[in-house]
């Protein structure tokens, strides 16, 4: 009788400790699917900003080549002035 009270009370502990462990699983699932969404976030701001800082310097050379075309135009008056 007593080892068939033991063998209870023991299958009972083991049940009460698995309980925790399969809600800590499901805890770590939701935070690995959370750190995956939050790497997806960070690489389309990366993209976002990525692409600002293209279209930026993209405008910068095009203003750099206007200004050099404008120069050359006046230096080549310049010239045929004298």
């Amino acid at each position: 009788m007593k080892r068939l009270a033991t063998f209870v009370l023991l299958a009972i502990f083991s049940l009460a400790l698995l309980v925790p462990a399969q809600a800590q699983r499901l805890n770590n699932e939701q935070s690995a699917r959370a750190n995956i969404k939050a790497g997806k976030q960070q690489q389309k701001m990366l993209k976002r900003s990525a692409k600002r800082q293209r279209k930026a310097m993209k405008r910068s050379l095009k203003e750099q080549r206007k200004e050099n075309r404008k120069s050359n135009r006046e230096l080549q008056k310049r010239k045929r002035g004298h």
